[in-house]
Order: structure tokens, then sequence, then C-alpha cells
């Protein structure tokens, strides 16, 4: 017969989900930031200033040194995701850009965006 798992044990279970969801979305999200990055390069524009602070948000890992923000983040991607139609050719470079403002406002209202905007 299977033993059953402590209260603690499924809680300790549970972090441990979550933590590698919001792992895997964080390396996910670098990726976009890069993509983004490399897209207003071809384009020969210049990213727009909450943009870049969301992009270097991701790039430079900093939600390891703020607690929450990463789960504020995933909560606004996945908000994104049910929201925005869904990605074709013709739209993704907007709503990439429109997701990467909204990380923006999500680290402002947050707190986490360390006052360093430069707008």
């Amino acid at each position: 017969m299977a033993k059953r798992r402590t209260p603690e044990e499924r809680y300790k279970d549970n972090i441990r989900k979550q933590q590698q969801i919001l792992e895997e979305f964080a390396a996910h999200e670098i990726e976009w930031a890069d993509d983004l990055l490399m897209w207003y390069r071809i384009r020969k524009q210049e990213i727009p200033d909450d943009q870049y602070r969301a992009v270097a948000f991701f790039r430079n890992k900093e939600y390891l040194m703020k607690p929450g923000s990463l789960t504020l983040l995933y909560e606004m991607y996945l908000r994104c995701c049910r929201e925005l139609p869904g990605y074709t050719k013709e739209i993704a470079f907007d709503l990439l850009a429109f997701r990467f403002t909204m990380y923006a406002e999500v680290l402002k209202t947050g707190g986490y965006d360390g006052g360093t905007n430069r707008g």
C-alpha cells in the first residue's frame, strides 16, 4: 500500500512545482526579450523605455533579487494569453511589444522598477 503524503510533503511538492513553472517562464521570457531587441534592431527603431525596462529586468535576472516580481509577471503573461488575439506573423511583433509594455507596467505598479525609469 502506498504511503500517504503528509500535508507538509504536499505543500513542499506544490512549492517545487510552482518554482519550476516560474523558472521555465523566466527562461522563456528571456528568449522573447532577446527576440524583441532583435526585432527592433531589424526594424531600425529605438525600443521604448518601458519595454526596454522589462527586457532588462528579464535579461539581468533582476527577479532573483526581487521576491514576488516573477509571480506578478507570470500572472500578466497568463492574462495576455487569455485576452490577446492569437499570434500571427502580421501581428507577432506588436503583441510581443505590448506584452513587454504590460510587464513594465506591472513592475512599476508592484514597486519593482527600482526607480530606474528613464521616461
